[in-house]
């Protein structure tokens, strides 16, 4: 692996400044929005909310309704289940990510898997993308903390290295690699919900990045910038105001 693995994805046309600007989208809305005013009960409605879109994104037909009052169906059990612990696993994913994935995975499928299937790779090569993974999270880099996120959510998500869940562990990733990497410690943006709302585009990408190469990462890439501002949107933080 290079001194920096991403770098060649921050020199592609278009990455740097779709990048900048929804890095600048995000700071504006945190700081005009009353940062300083937030409670550990706007984190845990951004958090609830996360979950719900996640669920969906995963096949829930529960509401936020359900899963606020606990009512949702397997799958959005599942997701609310993980947002309850994800934010102490902010300092685990910067020294030990393999551990803190392995964790994610474990909450996730605790419900519906048996105990040697719990935060384990399905195979050697799913250890080995892990290690990848990992060995990508604690390389030193010149990307945007918003850019790491998006590759680790889509490494994740089209490599599958666990027996299940493996969307429900890649949006919670990606939310954690914003709170860890202090783009949003207080975890107030919503990007699953920024997918949900470009649902097709969400897939199709994915798709692109499993399959289309370096233009496939490259449009994966640049559609997350555009995710990442509609998870900002997404934030209680932008009804509060209001």
């Amino acid at each position: 692996m290079s001194a920096d693995p991403l770098a060649w994805l921050t020199s592609l046309e278009g990455v740097p400044s779709a990048y900048a600007a929804a890095r600048d989208g995000i700071d504006v809305m945190l700081r005009d929005r009353g940062l300083r005013r937030t409670s550990p009960e706007t984190t845990a409605e951004s958090l609830l909310r996360g979950a719900h879109a996640s669920a969906a994104l995963e096949g829930s037909s529960s509401s936020l309704t359900d899963v606020r009052e606990g009512t949702g169906d397997e799958i959005a059990q599942d997701a609310l289940r993980v947002s309850t612990e994800l934010l102490s696993l902010a300092p685990l994913l910067a020294r030990t990510p393999l551990q803190a994935l392995a964790r994610i995975h474990a909450l996730a499928g605790s419900a519906t898997l048996p105990a040697d299937q719990l935060g384990r790779p399905r195979d050697a090569a799913s250890a080995d993308r892990l290690r990848g993974l990992a060995e990508l999270l604690t390389a030193p880099t010149a990307a945007p903390a918003l850019l790491v996120a998006a590759v680790v959510h889509a490494d994740l998500a089209t490599g599958a290295p666990f027996a299940s869940h493996n969307g429900l562990v890649a949006r919670a990733a990606e939310r954690l690699v914003l709170v860890a990497r202090g783009v949003d410690e207080k975890s107030l943006v919503v990007p699953e919900a920024g997918h949900l709302a470009l649902r097709s585009a969400y897939e199709s990408n994915l798709r692109g990045y499993r399959e289309g190469g370096r233009p496939g990462v490259q449009a994966w890439v640049l559609y997350a910038a555009e995710a990442f501002a509609a998870g900002a949107e997404a934030s209680p933080l932008r009804r509060a105001a209001e």
